[in-house]
């Protein structure tokens, strides 16, 4: 067997295969399907005896199968095939959709109580505040993460915001620095953040995504602890809005609500890789109840000023936030 090990946060894995082109190639490329989207570093490390957690991968010609028990999980089938025919490499055991992806989230919860929002978030430094932007595709993530750089903030995660309680303090963890963004959204909207190279076919640029690396912006600080304020938001971005429509979300079990499901989702989905394989989500009663108790300490702390969905055009999504 051949075997590697990564360091994702504070997550230790262990990874086995028969076949060694079947284990992640380290270190990783900026590239769509990369794991980079989803954290700040995959880094290599000693493969021993006591890691969080192991993932088998035994290439063979039998049926597919996925067993998961306490600390290990073993997949077994065709897989060097099943790499080369399928139709997303983001859907697969090591793309930043894929099974290491959502391993990794669950093995933070588990083992470090460190939880993960599907969010970007950037730091203003001179008043110690971060924000955090919370929603899936298409929400508006990427227009207040390329304009906010743009106004001087300084990023803190493209995708992934991670955070713990410890006590009566919030510790948050710096995330991701690489994001996938459309082709047509930086010809159009931030082309100072558009890397040199061929330019698409035109009636193509709104299909492809492009991976860009903006670690020159992240902020120092590779942790925050109790920040002076947090700005939570839950952003929709649609032109013609001459001001941002603000909506408080004031009901606290609403808003346990919201970022209890955001939090939730990449562990607990049931995800298909190489286009066959069915993977349930890896969520435990255990984990859900520690998981609500976290995010009811969150939404209480004194240092979260606001949490709230705004309705915005692009050019003005920052408006009153920077004051």
């Amino acid at each position: 067997m051949f075997h590697t090990a990564v360091n994702i946060l504070k997550a230790t894995i262990g990874i086995r295969s028969n076949q060694e082109e079947l284990l992640p190639f380290l270190p990783l490329k900026v590239e769509v399907e990369s794991l980079l989207t989803d954290f700040r570093q995959v880094e290599q490390i000693s493969y021993t005896e006591d890691l969080d957690g192991y993932i088998s991968v035994e290439d063979s010609e039998e049926d597919l199968t996925y067993e998961f028990y306490d600390n290990r999980v073993i997949f077994k089938g065709p897989f060097s095939r099943l790499q080369k025919e399928t139709s997303d490499p983001r859907h697969t055991l090591w793309g930043n959709q894929g099974f290491l992806y959502r391993y990794a989230l669950y093995l933070l919860e588990k083992k470090h109580n460190i939880y993960n929002f599907h969010a970007c978030a950037l730091y203003q430094e001179d008043r110690d505040t971060l924000f955090v932007i919370i929603g899936g595709a298409g929400s508006g993530k990427t227009v207040y993460l390329l304009s906010g750089l743009e106004k001087g903030l300084r990023l803190f995660s493209t995708e992934t915001v991670h955070f713990r309680m410890d006590g009566s303090d919030i510790i948050w963890h710096m995330g991701s620095l690489v994001d996938n963004v459309r082709y047509g959204t930086l010809m159009h909207d931030f082309p100072g953040f558009l890397p040199p190279g061929d330019v698409p076919d035109p009636q193509s640029i709104w299909q492809i995504k492009i991976a860009i690396d903006l670690s020159a912006f992240c902020a120092q600080k590779e942790t925050i602890k109790n920040p002076q304020a947090v700005h939570i938001l839950f952003p929709r971005i649609e032109k013609g809005f001459e001001r941002p429509l603000w909506n408080p979300v004031k009901n606290i079990r609403k808003a346990e609500k919201i970022l209890f499901d955001n939090i939730t989702q990449k562990v607990a989905e049931t995800t298909l890789l190489y286009d066959k394989l069915t993977v349930i989500g890896l969520d435990e009663t255990e984990l859900a109840n520690a998981r609500l108790r976290s995010v009811k300490k969150l939404v209480n702390h004194r240092t979260v000023t606001e949490i709230s969905s705004v309705l915005s055009d692009p050019k003005n999504c920052w408006e009153n936030l920077l004051k």
